[in-house]
């Protein structure tokens, strides 16, 4: 059972919808905004991805670009974490 989320109602909505993107699937930021209910947010997503307290629980690195970019990830290696572990998940080849 995972612990009770803390953050803004906002990110742990977001949170929640990211949980719900199966292995070696994506979703847009603007697709996670629209699904929660705010579909203009989607800098607001990038920024909840970004403060994401349990990255192995909620695969944050799920979330894309609309344009197909890969976007950012946390950490120092940001964008290179995130290409690995969607090649792992047979997103990326």
């Amino acid at each position: 059972m995972m612990a009770k989320l803390k953050g803004s109602l906002f990110q742990i909505k977001v949170w929640n919808e990211i949980k719900k993107i199966p292995k070696g699937k994506v979703a847009t930021y603007k697709e996670i905004a629209i699904n929660i209910g705010h579909p203009k947010a989607y800098r607001a997503v990038a920024t909840a991805c970004k403060l994401n307290p349990l990255p192995l629980k909620i695969p944050c690195h799920r979330v894309i670009c609309s344009s197909g970019k890969i976007g950012g990830y946390s950490g120092k290696l940001n964008s290179i974490v995130k290409v690995k572990l969607l090649k792992k998940e047979g997103y990326l080849k």
